[in-house]
């Protein structure tokens, strides 16, 4: 897990939007001590949406809320063994075995994501692939064009090795360069002039800039569904937990993810 970014939230707003008003002043109650623990994949704080969601909830219930980032395995792992409440992934094939385990619980998708392959816009034309991405790579593969990666097991990571296995492509070699741990996928390959998937809201919110444009985007192989969800395990299963996952997927969740860019509705 990455060194610790966390804030916590203590506004007094009122919970009347909730059905068990119990509940949520137990939870209150239990965050100034304990705050909920909320783990989010990296990109989903980059992208602004982990903390546009820990800041609403609290606002509008009053709890206390610990924002934690990481890769999109770290954070299932820690998810699973009970180290956090709740987590918001982007990593549905690995959300899915620990679901089908029984080792999380609540899993519901809030927002809809894509992953989009940006580089120096210099390299539209000579990659010219359109919507696909699997085209894109080959060809960029063959220039030995600047292609940065970070594998670290986030979404985003996982969602390259999607990609470069459908260009039937094992990427190595000068151009493929390693990004830094601990410093935006996006910001290293604006630096560098390299190309890099990123997913679509790290692009809304931190995109353009230094000739950067985005190659290749629409790819149904890169669409993601982001899921919030909460661990099994009964030690960690903080009272909030349960009304952040109702709360998230509800009313006032979907409002507040509507005023950020770079995420659509749910698949599912």
């Amino acid at each position: 897990m990455s060194s610790r970014r966390h804030s916590l939230i203590r506004l007094g707003a009122g919970a009347a939007w909730l059905a068990t008003p119990a509940l949520a002043l137990a939870a209150q109650r239990q965050s100034l001590a304990d705050p909920l623990r909320l783990a989010a994949d990296d990109a989903l704080i980059d992208s602004g949406l982990a903390p546009l969601l820990q800041r609403s909830f609290g606002q509008d219930t009053g709890v206390a809320v610990e924002l934690l980032h990481g890769p999109a395995t770290v954070v299932l792992g820690a998810l699973e063994r009970g180290e956090h409440d709740a987590a918001l992934t982007n990593a549905p094939e690995v959300e899915l075995g620990l679901e089908k385990q029984g080792l999380i619980h609540d899993r519901r998708a809030i927002v809809g994501s894509q992953f989009v392959l940006v580089g120096p816009a210099a390299l539209a034309k000579p990659l010219s692939a359109g919507r696909d991405v699997a085209l894109a790579l080959s060809r960029l593969a063959q220039a030995q064009a600047p292609f940065m990666s970070r594998p670290d097991g986030s979404g985003t990571h996982l969602a390259e090795q999607v990609a470069w296995r459908a260009a039937a492509t094992a990427p190595g070699g000068e151009w493929y360069l390693r990004a830094e741990a601990g410093k935006p996928l996006l910001a290293q390959a604006r630096e560098r002039q390299a190309c890099a998937i990123v997913e679509r809201g790290v692009w809304a919110a931190q995109g353009g800039g230094k000739g950067m444009a985005v190659l290749s985007e629409g790819d149904p192989r890169l669409a993601v569904d982001v899921h919030v969800m909460r661990t099994f395990r009964a030690e960690r299963q903080h009272p909030a937990g349960k009304l952040f996952v109702g709360w998230i997927s509800g009313p006032k969740g979907r409002h507040a993810m509507a005023s950020l860019r770079g995420y659509l509705a749910p698949r599912a």
